[in-house]
């Protein structure tokens, strides 16, 4: 940790606000590790990757010996206060600019309250379909729905650090203005409030609409071929895009990166991966924490010990020399987040 500069978090969501018994913290941990429902019978979600993690690097940030018991860590914890416990940990997981999805009411911290938490920089994203839910609920006809909307959109970029959609597919054209009004009588039609958004016309409405801003814009998609044409069609327009592939897809998402100007791409887990397909400023680092302030210190740690790994394979046998290493590391570690996002570097301690 001590060779990287302070790491640039370019996605995660807010902590919980209350003490936690074993239940909601492994539910939490389970969501974490890619599991439903309870752990095997005889087991835990502590017995997870994520969980060693956990039990590694957190015990230490509270005053308890690394690896102790499970519910001696959670006693520990609440004997602290959900509040405490939460500052050691944001605080010691090396993280020291958080860009943090908003748009949606939440029972998770807001980014004013995570960087009072932590004594850090945080950032808000807006997510763009519940935004236009919120606007949704509200609007009493389409006209209304598509002038608050766009309202909205520009308003968010007078704050927003970037946009951020889920857009699965999108095409290389935005829009008409005929199908964007058919497209919303449709949908408010027949929404009930709350309702969410997977009409596609309308994503691809406000996914250009956001492009049309200037505003970084991060694309959260399970696999970001079907987007091709997308960033075909909007290379030269000024406006950067992230890919945030899901797992195994960040290879694919960093091969996009490397042929388009405009296009960057999330490091993955295992950026060994992903720093063979793609110039290293192209490539940058995220946690994707929620809930628990434990899973951005494994979420650091974990990326941290893999790049960490690859660059020094590489010093050793050659291939790069150590100034090239600690260049490539301070890139992928927030370098390139602070040229994309257009963050302030960090006051000289």
């Amino acid at each position: 940790m001590d060779r990287l500069p302070p790491l640039v978090d370019q996605y995660g969501h807010g902590v919980l606000h209350g003490d936690l018994g074993l239940g909601a913290f492994e539910a939490h941990l389970a969501a974490a590790s890619g599991g439903h429902g309870p752990a095997p019978a005889g087991t835990t979600f502590f017995d997870s990757w994520t969980g060693l993690g956990v039990r590694r690097w957190c015990p230490p940030l509270l005053g308890l010996e690394a690896h102790c018991p499970p519910a001696r860590y959670l006693a520990r914890r609440r004997e602290l206060g959900a509040y405490r416990a939460t500052r050691l940990l944001l605080r010691g997981s090396g993280i020291a600019t958080f860009l943090l999805a908003a748009g949606a009411p939440s029972e998770l911290t807001s980014a004013a309250e995570l960087a009072a938490a932590a004594e850090a920089g945080a950032h808000e994203v807006i997510r763009l379909e519940p935004l236009a839910e919120q606007i949704a609920d509200t609007s009493g006809s389409v006209d209304s729905f598509i002038g608050y909307t766009a309202e909205a959109v520009y308003a968010a970029t007078q704050d927003a650090t970037a946009f951020a959609s889920a857009a699965a597919f999108c095409e290389g054209r935005a829009p008409e203005a005929g199908e964007v009004r058919r497209a919303a009588d449709r949908w408010l039609r027949d929404r009930r409030p709350g309702e969410r958004l997977t009409d596609p016309t309308l994503l691809r409405h406000l996914l250009w609409s956001a492009v049309a801003t200037g505003v970084p814009v991060q694309l959260h998609c399970p696999d970001p071929q079907p987007l091709t044409g997308f960033l075909r069609a909007t290379a030269g327009l000024g406006t950067d895009v992230v890919l945030l592939p899901r797992p195994p897809h960040h290879a694919r998402a960093a091969e996009l990166a490397a042929v388009h100007p405009h296009v960057y791409a999330d490091a993955g887990p295992y950026p060994g991966d992903t720093l063979a397909r793609a110039p290293f400023g192209k490539l940058l680092f995220s946690t994707g924490a929620r809930a628990l302030p434990e899973l951005y210190v494994t979420g650091a740690r974990f990326f941290v010990r893999a790049l960490e790994r690859v660059v020094r394979e590489w010093t050793e046998e050659g291939m790069c020399a150590p100034a090239d290493a600690r260049l490539i590391t301070a890139m992928i570690a927030s370098g390139t987040a602070r040229r994309v996002y257009r963050l302030e570097a960090p006051a000289a301690g």
